[in-house]
Formats: structure tokens, sequence, C-alpha cells
């Protein structure tokens, strides 16, 4: 692996970065296998670990503790909070009552005493910014936490909280985790821009499209993978699909899988930090692994920015943000 600066923090990451969120009752529930996984990821020079609380509800935070025994020290170690864990509405959010309550359990699950990066999975626009800056502030002083980031926040989000901390003198975000891929492009405009202006880092989730751009999805084919008995409706949506039948013949043409052409886009684009992978089993990884070293040439790119142009998004992933005005019928 040759490792990159994640923004301007000094850390030092692998260009992709392991996701858990298929660790756990939601995609792999055996927990040496899981294990397995994430040493082999380890031993093959990924160094960037990435979990949420909310993932199969602390479950793959616990996987990663166990897996991390004896080398938590060569390993940046990231988590979020902010989804829900459980029915009262206080045990999720942005807040300050929430967000130390929260890091503590992870800390005890991941079974560590800090973690190298702390992230609010979501924007809340009920709290107010400076309230979540400075409870991740103190959070920092504390020691539990060595830098702070955001997930799928808007461009002007992320603006005002960069402008909130230099008001109010407290810790910046210092990254931020967006979704991107070669069908989900809109962060090319605004998000990426921002993150380079600012020093933030990011590492992109869904650089396969949640399944699309492994070429298991084609059009009037039917398949029973394990994503899609979730029901997601990205998976289905005809303009993904169109794009899909054009992109496979384009990696073809290249001489290598889409999955390697996809994730070979994620991290070309000189934005990106980390692309976040999320194998459930050892065969997915292993396939990641052998593209690892895989490079587009202008050509390509070219060829891809004639299907899906730069900045656009084709549909809309199931677990993408959208902000309340848009989501509820009374604010509209």
């Amino acid at each position: 692996m040759r490792y990159r600066t994640l923004g301007r923090t000094g850390i030092k990451v692998s260009p992709y970065c392991l996701g858990a969120m298929m660790f756990g009752a939601v995609g792999n529930p055996d927990h040496d296998d899981s294990v397995r996984i994430i040493h082999r990821a380890l031993d093959a020079g990924i160094n960037f670990v990435d979990t949420a609380d909310f993932y199969s509800h602390g479950e793959s935070e616990e996987i990663v503790g166990k897996a991390l025994k004896g080398r938590r020290d060569d390993v940046v170690l990231a988590t979020k909070a902010h989804l829900p864990m459980g029915d009262d509405p206080n045990r999720q959010g942005n807040s300050r009552r929430w967000l130390v309550r929260a890091l503590d359990d992870s800390l005890r699950r991941l079974q560590t005493d800090h973690v190298d990066l702390f992230q609010v999975h979501r924007p809340a626009p009920d709290t107010d910014v400076e309230e979540t800056l400075s409870v991740l502030s103190d959070l920092m002083r504390a020691g539990k936490v060595r830098a702070i980031g955001t997930s799928t926040f808007p461009a002007s989000d992320i603006v005002e909280a960069q402008w909130a901390a230099e008001r109010r003198g407290l810790e910046r975000f210092r990254a931020e985790q967006p979704p991107y891929s070669i069908l989900n492009r809109g962060i090319e405009r605004e998000v990426l821009p921002v993150c380079e202006r600012y020093g933030m880092g990011t590492l992109v989730w869904s650089p396969l499209a949640q399944g699309l751009l492994t070429g298991r999805y084609r059009k009037d084919q039917h398949t029973d993978s394990h994503r899609a008995g979730f029901g997601f409706k990205h998976l289905t949506d005809e303009r993904r699909l169109d794009a899909v039948e054009q992109l496979i013949p384009l990696a073809q043409d290249a001489g290598m899988s889409l999955t390697h052409l996809a994730m070979a886009f994620a991290i070309s684009h000189p934005g990106v930090t980390s692309a976040i992978i999320g194998p459930r089993t050892m065969e997915q990884l292993d396939d990641l692994l052998a593209g690892a070293k895989t490079t587009l040439s202008d050509e390509i790119l070219d060829r891809i920015d004639a299907i899906v142009p730069p900045g656009t998004d084709i549909g809309t992933l199931d677990a993408s943000y959208n902000p309340p005005a848009i989501v509820h019928p009374h604010l509209r």
C-alpha cells in the first residue's frame, strides 16, 4: 500500500479503508470468520478500519475489538455515532448528552482507550453545531479521540462547522465520509473542493454503489445476492442499471473487472483520501485486494465521464442523507 495523509492531520492511512458494516448480524454473523477477514486485510497493508455503533447494534465494534487485540497500535481506528441505539429519543443524535455516552460505549466494545477518528454519522439540524464541536473538543482533550469528522454532511454544513470552530476556538472537523462512486459523483461539485480547501481528509463510502458496480446486478436479470434481500430500491433503478450496462464493456476493453474499475476510479480523484471497502466474505476481500494496484488511464476516465458526467448522480442510494426540509412534508 502507498499510504496517504488524512487531510492535514499527519495521520498516514491506506487508500483502502476496511469498512466493518458487514461484520455482525447484518452481514457475517460468524465472529471468528470476520476476525480472519480483518486480519487478512491488515496483513495486506490496510491500516485503516472504520466501523460505527449502529452496525449490528454494536456487534460490529465488538468484532473489531476482538480482531485488534495485540494489533491496536498499528491501526488507524475510526468509529461513528448519531444513529439510534434504542427507543429512547436521547440515545441518538449529536448532543453532548449522547455523544459522551456513545463514545464510552464504543470504547468498551472496541476494547481500547481511544479512537483515532470519531465521526458524527449524520448531520443533526436540531442541534447547534457549536454544541457538537464543544463536546468533541472535550473528548479530544480527554485523550479519548485523536481527530474528529463527519459523514454525509452537505458542503454548506461543512463550511458552517469550520467557521464555528474558528469563531469559538474549538477543534475542527478533519475528515468527511461521503458516498462516492462512478454512479454517484455529486460530491465532485462542492463537497470534495470544500474538503480540500479546509484540509479535510475524505474516506468515501459505497465506491461499488452498494453492489451495483460488481457486475452481479444486470438489467432484466434476477439476483439472489445478500444485498438484494434488503430490498434496496437503487438496485433496480433503471437509470443506474443502464449505466452499468455501458460500464461493463468499458471494463472488459480495459482488461479489468467492473469491481476493479470502480475501486480505481474512487481513489483516483485527488480529493479522495481512502475508499471504504465492505467485504462480507474472504472471497470478496481477496477480489478487492487483487485490484489494489489498478490505475486508470486518461482515456478510460474520459469514457467514464461520457457515461456519467462529472458532478452528477444517477439516482440516489437508499442510505443517502436527505435534509428534514426534503424528508418531512410539513416542512415544504
